[in-house]
C-alpha cells in the first residue's frame, strides 16, 4: 500500500514539474508538454518506478484522440490538389526511417533505440507510441528524448533560413500563390446594384430564380432606407439596392440581369446579425448545408466553418461535423431558429461520452489481433495500429444512428493530453533506469544521428518540392512542418509572410503524416 501510495505522489510530482518545465520559452520554443519525459528520465534514474497499466492505457486514449482527429483531414488529403504535398510528406517521413534503420547498422545499436531516434527527430509522440507498443521496451524512449529537443529547434531554423539559401523571394512566392488561388478558387466579391432592368420589376427572387441563373447570392435588399435580409419571397422594385456576393464574372451576369453597379453602402441594418454558432445538436451531424436548405428554410448565409482549429469555406456539398464552428449571417428576427437548429450548447461539447470511445477502442483492440498472412511473414497491426484504424474510420463516419463517433475539438484535446500524460511518465521512468549506460555506450553519436535524420529529410524534399514539383515555396514550407509535424515551426512562418498557404498545406499533410509515422515505425520494428 505506501509503495503504491509513493508511486501516486511521485506520477503527480513528474506531471506537475514537467508542465512547470514546459512552460518555459526561450525565443518562442518550448518544450510544452514533452517535458514530461525528461523529468520522468531523472525519477527513473532514482529508481522510481510507476506502475505499466497507466502506460498501457495512457496509450490507448492518446492514439484513440490522434486518430478521431486525423480522420476527416486524411481522407480529404488524397484529393487531387494535395497529391503532390502527401508524396513530399513521404519523402520526408521515408527518408529519416531510412537514415534510422542505417544508424542502427552503422553504430550498431539496437533497432528500437534508432526507432526512437526517428521519432524525436520528427517531433512524433504517436511515433514513440507505436514503437513502445510494437517493440515492448520503452528503450524507443531514450531515443526520442535524445533527438527531440534538436528536432523542434532544428525545423524552425531550418524554415527560417532555407529562403535565404535558396536565393527565393517570398513576397514573389505570395503573388504566385495569390494568382493560383483566384485561378483554381476565384475570388468572392461583394458589389451593390441598383435594381433598373423593367422586367424584374415586382418579381421576387425565386421567380427570378437569380442564385441558379447567375451564381450569386444576394445577401441584402435597401428598400426606401430600410435595410433587411432577403429571402425568396423577397419581390424587388425599381430603384431598390441590392448586395450580392460571387465571383467577378458571376456579378457581371447580375448586373445584365438586374440593373448597374453602385458605389452606394447598404448599412448592415439595425437587426443583421453576423455570429459564430456551435454545432451541438446530433440531429444534423452528417448533414450538407443543401440538405439543411440554410438560404431557403432558415434565410441564413453560412459564410465558414473552423474544424479541429482550421478555417473551412463551405459548400453546399460541405457536411457538418458534430464541434463545427459555423460563422453565419442572418436577420435578428432568424436567429433564435438557426440557434435551434445547429444547438450552439457550449456545455454539451464540454461532455465526454465514453459510450462511443469504449466501442471505438474495443473495435481497435480486435483489429490489431487480427493477423494478416502476407505470405512470408504473417502482419497484425497490433494496440496503436488496430486503435489507430478503427478511430480513423469512426471518425470519417461521424455518426451512426444516434451515436457520435467525433469528439469535439476541445474534448478531444482534454482526452489527448490525459492520455500523454498517462503515457509519458511511466515510459520514461522505466527508461530512466537505462538512460546513463545507454549514453555512456553511445554517447555524442546519438545526438549527430538525430542532427541528420531531421535535417537531410527537409533538404531533400525541399529540392525535389521546388525544383521538380514546382510547388509554391510558402505552401513547401507548410508541407515540411506538417511532414515534421510541427506546430512550433508553422508559427515561425507567420513572421516570414502574410500569406496562408503554409498553413493551408499544414492542415493537408499533417494528418497524414501522424498516419505514416505510425506506420513506417511499425515497419522497421517488424522487419528490420
Amino acid at each position: 500500500m505506501e509503495t503504491m501510495l509513493t508511486s501516486y505522489v511521485a506520477f503527480f510530482l513528474i506531471v506537475a514539474l514537467g508542465f512547470a518545465v514546459g512552460k518555459i520559452n526561450i525565443k518562442g520554443v518550448s518544450l510544452d508538454s514533452s517535458a514530461i519525459i525528461f523529468v520522468a528520465f531523472i525519477f527513473g534514474y532514482l529508481g522510481v518506478e510507476i506502475p505499466e497499466i497507466i502506460r498501457e492505457l495512457g496509450l490507448i486514449f492518446f492514439i484513440y484522440s490522434v486518430g478521431i482527429q486525423a480522420g476527416p483531414g486524411f481522407f480529404e488529403s488524397f484529393k487531387k490538389q494535395g497529391i503532390k504535398l502527401i508524396v513530399l510528406t513521404a519523402i520526408i517521413i521515408g527518408t529519416a526511417a531510412i537514415l534510422s534503420i542505417g544508424t542502427a547498422y552503422v553504430l550498431e545499436i539496437p533497432i528500437e533505440l534508432a526507432v526512437g531516434i526517428f521519432s524525436g527527430a520528427l517531433t512524433s509522440t504517436p511515433g514513440l507510441a507505436a514503437a513502445i507498443d510494437s517493440t515492448k521496451s520503452t528503450i524507443a524512449s531514450i531515443g526520442y528524448g535524445i533527438a527531440y529537443p534538436f528536432g523542434v529547434l532544428g525545423v524552425i531554423l531550418f524554415v527560417k533560413v532555407i529562403n535565404k539559401i535558396l536565393k527565393v523571394d517570398l513576397t514573389k512566392e505570395e503573388v504566385k500563390y495569390a494568382e493560383e488561388i483566384t485561378s483554381d478558387f476565384p475570388r468572392l466579391m461583394n458589389k451593390n446594384y441598383i435594381v433598373e432592368n423593367h422586367k424584374v420589376f415586382g418579381k421576387t427572387i425565386g421567380e427570378l430564380n437569380i442564385r441558379s441563373m447567375t451564381n450569386t447570392n444576394v445577401s441584402r435588399v435597401s428598400q426606401n432606407g430600410n435595410t433587411f435580409t432577403p429571402n425568396s419571397n423577397t419581390v424587388l422594385n425599381e430603384g431598390d439596392i441590392i448586395k450580392a456576393v460571387g465571383t467577378e464574372k458571376d456579378l457581371e451576369k447580375l448586373e445584365l440581369l438586374i440593373g448597374s453597379r453602385t458605389d452606394k453602402p447598404i448599412s448592415l441594418g439595425k437587426k443583421f446579425i453576423v455570429k459564430s454558432i456551435l454545432v451541438s445538436n446530433k440531429n444534423i451531424v452528417n448533414k450538407s448545408f443543401a440538405e439543411l436548405a440554410l438560404f431557403t428554410k432558415y434565410n441564413v448565409t453560412a459564410t465558414s466553418i473552423r474544424r479541429s482549429g482550421i478555417d473551412i469555406a463551405p459548400s453546399a456539398h460541405t457536411k457538418i461535423k458534430y464541434g463545427d464552428k459555423v460563422m453565419i449571417a442572418c436577420a435578428e428576427d432568424d436567429l433564435k431558429q438557426v440557434l435551434e437548429l445547429f444547438g450552439d450548447n457550449r456545455t454539451r461539447l464540454a461532455e465526454v461520452d465514453f459510450l462511443p470511445i469504449s466501442i471505438g477502442i474495443i473495435v481497435g483492440v480486435v483489429l490489431g489481433m487480427i493477423t494478416i498472412p502476407l505470405g512470408f511473414y504473417n502482419f497484425k497491426l497490433g494496440l496503436t495500429g488496430g486503435v489507430l484504424i478503427s478511430a480513423i474510420l469512426l471518425s470519417k463516419i461521424g455518426k451512426t444512428g444516434s451515436i457520435l463517433w467525433n469528439i469535439a475539438g476541445d474534448s478531444n484535446q482534454l482526452l489527448r493530453k490525459i492520455g500523454l500524460i498517462f503515457f509519458l511518465v511511466p515510459v520514461g521512468t522505466n527508461a530512466g533506469q537505462n538512460i546513463v549506460e545507454t549514453l555512456q555506450t553511445n554517447g555524442y553519436l546519438l545526438f549527430i544521428a538525430g542532427f541528420f535524420i531531421t535535417i537531410i529529410p527537409m533538404i531533400i524534399t525541399t529540392l525535389v518540392g521546388y525544383y521538380v514539383y514546382r510547388v509554391n515555396f510558402l505552401t513547401l514550407l507548410g508541407a515540411i512542418t506538417g511532414g515534421m509535424t510541427s506546430t512550433p515551426a508553422l508559427s515561425s512562418t507567420d513572421s516570414m509572410s502574410s500569406s496562408n498557404a503554409p498553413k493551408v498545406a499544414y492542415a493537408t499533410v499533417y494528418p497524414f503524416a501522424l498516419v505514416l509515422m505510425i506506420v513506417f515505425t511499425q515497419i522497421m520494428v517488424k522487419f528490420f
